[in-house]
């Protein structure tokens, strides 16, 4: 009997393996809607959770789109200095890192898709919103704004 070969494995594998990280939107990925307010504005957004191991890891890697009005929250449950890389992210991003009582704390503006340097928050912050690159700037989003809303409410 022949078995596989080990570049067929591999290929299997890397098949599984993206399958598993797949990009689709999950009906059971929680959601629910931010409010930044900037200069007296009220800007919503609906959001993904991202608060365990996995969504944390995946994030928004494969995803080739995302509207102007959606975004990603990570949860860290604790103000800790947070970190990023763009590997496999193809929408560039605004990240914005944030305390634990809703202050935005720093913005990395535009970040580059697929990189893998390393964007970091200024200091400690206990989440991190993504959303579409320059969309901070067109929204006048800046540190020191403040979100609201249950997924930030709820957690302190």
């Amino acid at each position: 009997m022949r078995l596989p070969s080990f570049a067929v494995l591999s290929a299997l594998a890397f098949v599984i393996v993206f399958a598993l990280a797949s990009p689709s939107r999950s009906a059971e990925a929680p959601r629910e809607t931010l409010v930044i307010t900037s200069n007296g504005v009220e800007h919503a957004f609906m959001v993904e959770i991202a608060d365990d191991d996995r969504a944390r890891g995946i994030g928004l890697m494969f995803r080739r789109s995302m509207g102007d009005d959606e975004g990603m929250l990570f949860d860290f449950f604790e103000e800790q200095p947070a970190s990023f890389w763009m590997r496999n992210t193809y929408i560039p991003l605004d990240m914005l890192f944030i305390k634990a009582d809703g202050t935005i704390e720093s913005i990395a503006k535009r970040t580059t898709p697929l990189s893998e340097r390393s964007v970091r928050s200024k200091g400690p912050v206990r989440y991190v919103l993504e959303i579409n690159g320059g969309m901070s700037d067109r929204l006048g989003i800046e540190a020191g704004d403040v979100v609201s809303g249950p997924a930030i409410e709820s957690r302190r």
